[in-house]
């Protein structure tokens, strides 16, 4: 005899158990598994009036996973792939906008830990801090940084 598949609830509370997850995301992953009866909707009200759901923990858990690694840009464009309110994303970026400089800087010591040596290896380094969603004037600011620190 097979067991039933779990309720929507039910996986809903699992994937809650794993990380957070917005209300767009769990509908996204849930979709698939609703069948004739299912109300998709009210399983995620319910689990939102009980704060199971939570905007504001899924920005915290992603700034506090992401700030040391990504840029402002980057961490703005996961936190609106993952359905956040504008308004829940820009609460969650503020406190990260006067470390921006300081982060990049940090993660590029990480990274080369001397300045570049000609043009390619410049553009490499601004490169690689773009590509991690920091601005090319902070990662211009950084190298120029490192210049006069070696120098």
């Amino acid at each position: 005899m097979r067991t039933p598949p779990p309720s929507l609830k039910g996986r809903a509370l699992r994937l809650l158990s794993q990380r957070e997850h917005s209300r767009a995301e769990l509908a996204r992953k849930l979709a698939r598994h609703v069948q004739d009866g299912d109300d998709l909707a009210a399983v995620l009200d319910d689990l939102q009036a009980k704060d199971f759901i939570s905007e504001q923990r899924v920005a915290e858990s992603v700034v506090h996973q992401r700030a040391g690694r990504m840029g402002l840009m980057r961490i703005r464009q996961e936190l609106q792939a993952k359905g956040l309110s504008g308004e829940a994303v820009e609460q969650a970026l503020a406190p990260l906008q006067g470390t921006e400089l300081e982060r990049a800087g940090e993660l590029w010591r990480r990274k080369f830990a001397e300045p570049p040596a000609d043009a390619a290896a410049r553009a490499r380094q601004m490169r690689f801090l773009m590509a991690r969603g920091f601005s090319g004037e902070v990662a211009s600011r950084v190298l120029r940084m490192a210049d006069r620190e070696g120098a």
